[in-house]
């Protein structure tokens, strides 16, 4: 568990949760679901001396819940967002240039992240291998130091846990913008091996696959569009602020929910568009293969209209009678023959020209 203080553009580490709540500023609150686990009495003890109120068991229970989807809830004390973050990343190539062997799907996996935001706490719940919560405190921190502003974070400090807690979220739909990349990359390769004349077994398995971890991306982005959603409700819900300050603050944090389901909308049509291709693949894939048919009954059909009428002449001239014209001349057999090569070379360039021999492009 780690615990900050946050007043105007100064940020502190404190070792321990404190008694008092701070006179100014508002506290963060970082720990791993499994601390959450064991010390969220002493966590609500600590909320209900801070601000009057306790985390909802209900809202506890998600807050350990390791399978819970995105989703949004409030009561009158804080509002409960939870958001799952990209988990296991594909790797990248070396290269964007880089040859590739064989296309391979490495697996996507999302976990939550719980934010509990009150008036003057921000509570997280991550998993224990999260980042989100170690890049956050590194670079609040390094902003402090440098003492200049940090334009990828914001301009200034997060002047509120709602602001905090919105960034992070932000930063959690970044790594599934950057994802988007790698999952373009792959299914190129996907259709590569499907157009190809016959793919490997193994190609159809990772379109399997593909689809799959596409439809598990796409219910990951729906439920957290519906989770902002309601947050961006619940603050146009809110009572008209009577402070200036403070109805700006209220704006912005408009501006970046807005901003962060843009983003969430970005990533969910791209999705969509990567499941659109990958089906136009396999029915191009198969519109290939029956057109290769086509084009060899069609070859086939050719040469049987060609040899059908030297079949017709050679069960003539294989009749058993007496009188069949030729029968009994020497020169018989080549006359026929000629004019059996003349049929043929003449239906065959006749084919040819109508163009049902050869390849066509």
């Amino acid at each position: 568990m780690r615990v900050f203080h946050i007043q105007g553009d100064q940020l502190t580490e404190l070792s321990a949760l404190p008694d008092p709540a701070p006179a100014a500023g508002y506290l963060w609150i970082g720990i791993t679901r499994a601390d959450f686990e064991t010390q969220h009495g002493a966590i609500q003890a600590a909320l209900q001396r801070w601000t009057g109120g306790q985390l909802v068991d209900l809202h506890v229970s998600d807050l350990l819940n390791r399978q819970l989807p995105s989703h949004f809830d409030y009561t009158s004390w804080y509002d409960l967002l939870v958001f799952r973050r990209l988990a296991a990343r594909v790797e990248r190539a070396e290269a964007d240039d880089a040859p590739v062997a064989a296309p391979s799907l490495a697996p996507i996996d999302t976990s939550p992240v719980g934010f509990a935001v009150f008036d003057r706490v921000l509570l997280t719940v991550h998993p224990a291998d999260c980042q989100v919560r170690e890049f956050f405190a590194n670079r609040l921190q390094q902003q402090q130091n440098a003492g200049v502003e940090v334009r990828s974070g914001g301009t200034r400090m997060p002047p509120s846990p709602a602001d905090l807690a919105l960034r992070m979220v932000n930063f959690i739909v970044d790594s599934y913008l950057d994802l988007r990349r790698q999952l373009t990359r792959q299914h190129e390769q996907l259709q590569q091996e499907f157009f190809s004349t016959s793919p490997r077994t193994s190609s159809w398995q990772l379109l399997l696959d593909s689809r799959n971890q596409l439809h598990l991306l796409e219910d990951t982005c729906e439920d957290q569009r519906a989770a902002i959603t309601e947050w961006i409700d619940a603050l146009d819900e809110l009572p008209p602020a009577a402070d200036p300050g403070a109805a700006r603050e209220r704006e912005l944090l408009r501006v970046r929910s807005r901003d962060v389901l843009e983003h969430i909308e970005r990533v969910l049509t791209h999705v969509r568009r990567l499941e659109s291709s990958a089906e136009n693949a396999v029915q191009m894939h198969f519109s290939a293969q029956s057109n290769r048919t086509n084009e060899i009954m069609r070859t086939l059909t050719v040469l049987t209209a060609i040899f059908l009428p030297l079949n017709l002449v050679t069960g003539f001239f294989g009749m058993n009678f007496e009188g069949l014209p030729l029968i009994h001349s020497v020169t018989g057999f080549w006359w026929t023959f000629s004019f059996m090569l003349c049929v043929g070379i003449g239906m065959s360039w006749f084919f040819w020209r109508k163009r049902y021999l050869g390849r066509h492009r």
